[in-house]
């Protein structure tokens, strides 16, 4: 149509292209396109020619202007849009003339199309130098959104990078993360295939196949452990894909569809497809265009091949002087169009279609910046103003208006706003699927909110439960994720943490070692605080020697009882009393003292527990030191003209046991002063739990105060060998001897015992030392006299004491 405007218009009305032989001895024949034409494409090369009779109807944008217009088939092949390129630069038709030249108006300033990415970049490239915009309605490529190579390019819907970015987004939330991949060997199909490659691998997804070959496809379908199977391809090639797959069984797949088909009815008949989910163009609603289709009058099917072809294919007639095949009936106009099925009539589903309108809108509004003064009723136009193509391309970089509800406007790489349907096809009961709007997705939204989902979806096979699609399953809370050797990072193993450490959440890369007090419990997936330790009274451990301990001290009191109530027998008196008393208190003091070392440590009872065990039992050490002195000093005295017990009397006795007890005393006070035990947690002897004991503060302390214990001891038992053969039928001397034995014994076996021993069980090694030399003592020294006194009173006596010749 003439126009004081021009507006160029390229849709791929059919898909083939007839095929030359030349033989290079006449002219070539005119390219042609082939096949059976797409009511889809025809629709939206209609909804192109309703915008401009709508924009020319118009008393606000370009008023007094009349814009035309050039619509061509570019067969969706770039030899063909390359021609369509020359026609909009030089207004000629070589390429589909019927004899009649066509309108001389001049040159397009403008082009709105193509459907596919290829076909818009052989036409930009070409109509570039001379700055002729082109707005595509369907051209997703990202790569044409590079300014550098594509100065020229506009598009009214978004570039395939957010379709991408959305599509593995998507993947993403319903947990998916080993998938499969189609696409079209085509600009559209391989740019967009590695856009939503590089952004599902951002996003942890593995790709197990990406395939651009129907045969390649099928095999990879069948044999592949991926359930989900996105496919960014062009409705053509999609329909072909999935035509074969319909020949014989596959498995069932869940398949992602990209904006190209996963909105286009046609393929809905394969109901195998039953569940894809995709993202498409919003539905749009477009006052008029329906009637506007459906009001096509027969004058204008004749007058025009395209929807001649249209009209026969569409009620099998043929019209007359048709090439049609001649056995069809003759098309007469009785037709109705109105009860038409068609995507042609089919207008539920405007969306690339609202994308055309927006793209002749944007050009309009361009033009009326360009050539008219002021917006609305009061604008002011000039038609005659000479109007270069580079005007329009610049004005279109700054176009910003609403039409019918719907914002337009281009960032700098000439993108619009991206914002998405996420579509769903659902099987009703009556066997038809539909195209069904369950969400949305708004990149302009904050990250992690783009999503908004308000419909329940529906899965492969008419499911309700969505399917799954990994590698490797997930790992659990107190697992780790350990790669699998040479495959992708979404094929891996569940290892379980390593002792001490946890994972709480699903598919953690590390395990995360938990605080010095803390450990993992069974599962470990958390840290729960280490079970603190220590001899206790509750123990039965602690109960057994707590009851050990008193009575012990219960038998040394016992005895010193014994003792007092037969004082003037001979044989205590012979015994010296006032040590073996002293001998006894001390030994109730080592009996209860070990109780110190029973209960949680505090600092008070961590220096009480080894200053009184030092102490009492030097003191313990003394009195039997005293006791053997005095025996052998005893018999020293009986030779004739000795007097040594004069210097080893009972004030010598009693200072001996003091110096011998004020030097342990001192060792202790320095202990305390310098470095005393305190209580600490023992946070290395077990892993998995706490030991409360005492630090020695001072080992040299500790050991210093042993080993004046062991000193002693060892100088008593020398003393008690060396008196253990001398004459008299109650030597205590041989007492003494088994008793130091048993001592020395018990404190040399406590040393490795000690050391080795761990946790609270040091403790009850140091218990029970103190335990068994004091019940050794006891029992050594104290029994045979306490068996005289109390059962065998006939040998209680002096004569019998004194007596050296009985055996």
């Amino acid at each position: 149509m003439d126009g004081d405007f021009i507006i160029g218009g390229s849709f791929s009305l059919h898909a083939y292209m007839h095929t030359v032989y030349n033989n290079y001895t006449s002219m070539p024949e005119a390219v042609k396109c082939k096949g059976s034409i797409d009511t889809r494409e025809l629709r939206f090369s209609r909804a192109m020619v309703f915008a401009i009779e709508e924009i020319n109807n118009s008393t606000e944008l370009l008023p007094g202007i009349k814009l035309g217009y050039q619509i061509y088939d570019s067969c969706a092949l770039v030899p063909v849009a390359v021609h369509v390129a020359f026609q909009f630069l030089n207004s000629l038709d070589p390429v589909f003339s019927t004899g009649n030249s066509c309108s001389q108006t001049g040159m397009v300033m403008a082009a709105v199309g193509d459907s596919g990415s290829s076909p818009s970049i052989s036409i930009t490239r070409l109509i570039s130098p001379f700055h002729i915009p082109l707005v595509s309605y369907f051209s997703t490529c990202a790569c044409l959104s590079n300014k550098q190579q594509y100065p020229n390019f506009f598009r009214t819907i978004p570039s395939d990078q957010f379709q991408a970015a959305a599509l593995a987004k998507l993947i993403k939330q319903f947990g998916w993360t080993w998938i499969g991949a189609v696409r079209s060997d085509s600009d559209y199909g391989n740019n967009g295939i590695a856009s939503f490659l590089e952004a599902a691998q951002k996003e942890g997804i593995c790709v197990e196949y990406s395939s651009k070959n129907v045969f390649n496809t099928l095999c990879c379908i069948s044999r592949s452990k991926a359930v989900v199977v996105v496919a960014f391809a062009s409705f053509g090639d999609m329909k072909i894909l999935l035509e074969e797959l319909s020949r014989e069984p596959f498995p069932p797949r869940q398949w992602i569809g990209s904006e190209s088909w996963v909105t286009n009815t046609e393929l809905t008949r394969y109901s195998f497809c039953a569940g894809a989910i995709g993202f498409g163009i919003p539905k749009s609603i477009i006052p008029g265009l329906r009637e506007f289709l459906l009001n096509l009058s027969f004058s204008e099917v004749i007058a025009s091949s395209v929807l001649t072809e249209f009209w026969e294919d569409a009620f099998n007639c043929r019209l007359k002087n048709s090439a049609a095949t001649v056995d069809k009936k003759v098309c007469d106009g009785t037709e109705d169009i109105q009860n038409l099925q068609s995507q042609y009539t089919d207008t539920s589903q405007l969306r690339i279609t609202n994308m055309v309108y927006k793209a002749v809108y944007a050009i309009a509004h361009a033009i009326h910046n360009a050539v008219c003064l002021g917006k609305n009723v009061t604008a002011q136009c000039n038609k005659l103003t000479k109007l270069e193509p580079k005007q329009v391309l610049t004005e279109l970089k700054k176009v910003n208006f609403s039409q019918n509800g719907y914002d337009v406007s281009f960032n700098a790489n000439g993108d619009p706003v991206a914002i998405y349907e996420l579509v769903n096809w659902q099987k009703h009961e009556s066997g038809i699927t539909e195209i069904v709007t369950v969400g949305l997705y708004d990149a302009s939204l904050p990250v992690g909110k783009e999503f908004r989902i308000n419909r329940n979806i529906t899965w492969m096979e008419d499911s309700t439960k969505m399917p799954v699609s990994v590698c490797s399953g997930s790992c659990p809370p107190g697992t780790r994720k350990v790669l699998q050797k040479e495959k992708p990072v979404c094929c891996y193993d569940c290892i379980a943490c390593p002792e001490g450490e946890i994972s709480n959440t699903t598919d953690s890369a590390d395990c995360l070692p938990c605080h010095n007090e803390f450990w993992p419990n069974a599962k470990r997936d958390t840290c729960i605080p280490k079970p603190v330790e220590f001899l206790s009274f509750q123990d039965i451990l602690g109960i057994i020697l707590a009851t050990f301990s008193i009575l012990g001290a219960f038998l040394a009191i016992m005895t010193a009882a014994v003792f007092f109530y037969h004082r003037t027998s001979p044989i205590v008196r012979a015994n010296n009393s006032e040590l073996s008393f002293l001998l006894l208190i001390s030994l109730t003091l080592c009996f209860l003292c070990s109780l110190t070392f029973i209960g949680a440590p505090s600092e008070w009872s961590c220096m009480l527990r080894h200053t009184a065990f030092g102490i009492t039992f030097v003191l313990c050490i003394s009195c039997v030191l005293g006791k053997t002195i005095v025996v052998l000093m005893a018999f020293k005295a009986t030779l004739p003209g000795s007097n040594v017990m004069k210097w080893f009397g009972p004030p010598q006795q009693r200072m001996t046991v003091v110096c011998f007890t004020f030097i342990q005393v001192l060792i202790c006070t320095i202990w305390l002063v310098v470095s005393p035990p305190f209580p600490i947690k023992n946070l290395t002897t077990y892993k998995e739990k706490i030991i409360l004991e005492c630090a020695l503060g001072s080992a040299v302390g500790f050991w210093v105060v042993l080993g004046y214990i062991g000193l002693l001891a060892s100088f008593c038992f020398v003393l008690a060998v060396l008196a253990r053969k001398l004459p008299d039928n109650f030597n205590e001397a041989k007492l003494i001897t088994f008793s130091m034995l048993i001592f020395c014994a018990v404190w040399i076996t406590f040393i490795p015992a000690y050391v080795s021993s761990p946790g609270k069980f040091t403790v009850v090694v140091e218990i029970f030392a103190i335990l068994a030399s004091s019940f050794g003592l006891m029992l050594c020294i104290f029994a045979p006299k306490c068996f005289i006194i109390l059962f065998k009173p006939e040998k209680n006596t002096k004569k019998y004491l004194m007596n050296k010749n009985q055996s």
